[in-house]
């Protein structure tokens, strides 16, 4: 049975799985899926393209689907996923694709805090954390078990590598690689993830080989060409250092420096 606060305006066409609750003074409109045992707080604001998942919490005052900020956009039908057991905390807005890719989407199982921004086009692994504040522009692209630190914004069009973690207060205006510790102003490597790594169970020789795999990367005396050459001739069989080279060659952008 869902529960639906009296002041709450939920559309009679919005799609709602089993046991959803949604509270005081919240609007739902009508081209909305919600999937089962999901809480929508007070004064949530889901709109048209919203696709919510099994658990997922969404606290007050949050915006979910709603228009794009992109100028080009022209009310076309796009998209905002999120998976489940995703937690969408006070105050997020959280905005749906363009025609261009369609869709915005988070992975399973993330938090993102107070305050923070995803932009339109914007695709989110799973078991991220956004801290309080975190600004993340159009078309960025981020891998699974990536944190980001609190108030720092991500630049349109950036990658971010699978379990990167990226300092609290700094710009991300370039692709920051999978594994790493991003941070300082301006943004440079600062060694390896190792404690998250560790914490998701890698092995002490997972962390030696991408040790190894950075040293040879960001080696003074090679250029990044020949490094990614180099790296993937004595590393390339792994299948960690195997996620860098795709990350490398998918880069379009400038990567993070040492």
């Amino acid at each position: 049975m869902n529960k639906i606060h009296e002041t709450a305006v939920v559309s009679k066409k919005a799609r709602l799985g089993d046991n959803i609750e949604v509270g005081p003074f919240s609007v739902i409109y009508d081209d909305v899926e919600i999937d089962n045992d999901t809480r929508i707080g007070p004064h949530v604001c889901v709109y048209d393209g919203a696709r919510i998942g099994k658990r997922v919490e969404i606290f007050q005052a949050a915006s979910v689907s709603n228009a794009n900020q992109d100028l080009k956009y022209k009310g076309e039908e796009t998209y905002f996923y999120i998976g489940d057991d995703c937690k969408i905390r006070e105050f997020t807005t959280l905005h749906k694709g363009t025609s261009e890719l369609g869709y915005s989407k988070i992975g399973k199982n993330c938090l993102v805090m107070d305050y923070a921004h995803i932009a339109h086009d914007c695709v989110i692994g799973d078991n991220c954390i956004f801290s309080n504040g975190v600004q993340i522009g159009g078309h960025v692209e981020i891998g699974d078990h990536v944190i980001i630190g609190g108030m720092t914004p991500v630049h349109q069009f950036s990658i971010i590598g699978s379990h990167a973690m990226v300092g609290g207060g700094y710009r991300v205006v370039v692709d920051i690689p999978p594994f790493v510790l991003a941070a300082n102003e301006p943004m440079r490597f600062a060694g390896l993830n190792s404690i998250g790594l560790k914490r998701r169970g890698f092995s002490t020789e997972d962390i030696n080989i991408l040790k190894k795999a950075y040293e040879i990367y960001y080696d003074p005396a090679l250029n990044f060409s020949d490094s990614k050459k180099k790296l993937d001739e004595e590393l390339g069989s792994d299948p960690h250092v195997k996620l860098i080279l795709e990350f490398l060659n998918k880069s379009k952008r400038t990567v993070l420096r040492k």
